[in-house]
This record gives C-alpha cells, structure tokens and sequence, in this order.
C-alpha cells in the first residue's frame, strides 16, 4: 500500500515566527489565550477541504512543515517555514493524517464525518504535562515556568478542540502511567511504558474480537463492554492486532468501488 502523508502542522496558519509576532500583539491586546491549538490559527476547512477531496478522487492539496534544520535543508528554507502547496501523488492508496485536528467538527466544517478510520491517541492530561515540560525543557531549552505559561495558554483551546475529538474518534488510545504524577511540574522522568497501562475503547465493539486479542496481548483485560486494557510496553502491538484487519477492510471496500466506477 501507498499512503500520502499528511502531517498536521501543515495546516496551522501561520510560520513559526509570524505566530510569535501574532502571539505578542495578542498578549499585548489581553489575549492570554492565543494558541496553536485553536481555530483562529488553523485552517480547519483547508483540512476539510483535503479530507473531503481525497475520498471523492484520491487527490488533493497538501504541504510539508519544516520543523528542523535537517528537514528545511532540503528545500533550501530556513526552519519553522512551510513548503509551497502541492497536489496529493495520483497513484496513492490511502491518506494517512496524524496530527491534532482530524476529527474537529465546529458549525462551519465538520472534519470528523470524512475519514474511515479514526484513531485517538492520548495520555492521561498529568502525564501530557511531564511529557511537554520534559520535551521544550530538553529539546527547546524552555524553563519549567515558561513551559507552564504555554500550557495555561493553551487550556481553552485543548477544552474546546481538542478533547471533543475523541467522542468521534473510532478507537482511543489512552496511556495511564502506574506511578506518581500528582505534581507533573515537578516531575524528573516521563514515566516508561513498563510502568503504564493503556485503555484501548472502541466506539462501536461489534465484530472485534476481543477473546483474540486477550489471548494475544499477555496480561490484558476487559474493563468494559467496549474496552480492553493492555501493558503500556504492548501498545504497538496491540495497534498491529487491531488496525491490520481494519486497514485490509478499507482496501477491499476501495477496491469494489473503484471496480464499480
């Protein structure tokens, strides 16, 4: 199989340094609430646009992100830019998007009606903190206090967009950590997937077959009806057990249609 890759920070508004400019007229304004994850700063109906676009034809309009160095070389464009708009490749399977807003729905799109497959992958919100403070703090040379900043900013945007999407998400990953993480501000390590668990919850459990996938994955459990509960160290090979025949369905069902047309 053939999958165009669409990342989801392609679709943010903004280059890295415009949304720091538009970040501190915003602050200056009293707007203590302007952030990436809201829909000011995204083009969710571009978004749509592709999503809609590919299932009717297999093409559509997409660009690359240039998060790093290694990545803008290539292109000749210094870092935290976007690449020129292109058309998705004709001779594509699937479009695979991973990113913060595939399941957005507001009264002017509606993102989530479009994909076939939806999947939500989450850590509990503790856990998402450590995870972004030991990040920017290691990676981006952030202080814990500018970290914590960011995340506040961002708090009515993750409660608006972000949380509602996994109410139409098809399967949820969710990552419980098994250790302390009352205070994730003042936590050294990211707890390890040995000392988590993960909630896997489908919207729809018919025709999964979870006696299959108890006796695959050691150590599971049912916790409800629609939910098994697996090590965090079997994360991805619980994805494996269940998205392998999910994948096949869609490449069946893809390839009676194009044989109806």
């Amino acid at each position: 199989m053939k999958a165009a890759i669409v990342e989801g920070d392609s679709f943010h508004r903004y280059d890295r340094l415009e949304m720091k400019q538009r970040q501190a007229e915003a602050e200056r304004a009293g707007n203590r609430h302007f952030s990436q994850f809201g829909l000011e700063n995204n083009l969710f109906a571009e978004l749509e646009g592709l999503f809609r676009s590919y299932g009717e034809s297999g093409t559509g309009r997409r660009r690359k992100y240039l998060h790093d160095a290694d990545e803008a070389a290539p292109y000749g464009q210094p870092p935290g830019t976007f690449t020129a708009w292109e058309d998705v490749p004709a001779d594509t399977d699937l479009l695979f998007y991973e990113g913060l807003h595939g399941a957005v729905v507001t009264p002017e799109v509606d993102i989530a009606r479009h994909p076939d497959l939806l999947v939500g992958v989450v850590p509990v919100i503790n856990l998402e903190w450590i995870q972004k403070i030991s990040r920017d703090k290691r990676q981006r040379g952030y202080s814990t206090e500018a970290v914590t900043d960011t995340i506040l900013r961002r708090m009515p945007d993750y409660v608006h967009y972000i949380c509602p999407q996994f109410t139409h998400t098809h399967v949820n990953f969710q990552r419980v950590p098994c250790v302390d993480t009352s205070n994730p501000f003042i936590a050294r390590d990211i707890p390890a997937p040995d000392e988590s668990m993960v909630v896997i919850r489908f919207a729809s459990p018919k025709g999964i077959d979870f006696q299959y996938l108890l006796n695959m994955v050691h150590d599971s459990f049912m916790s409800r009806a629609n939910t098994i509960v697996v090590p965090g160290g079997k994360m991805e090979l619980a994805m494996q057990l269940i998205f392998t025949p999910f994948v096949w369905r869609m490449m069946e069902r893809r390839q009676r249609a194009l044989g109806a047309l």
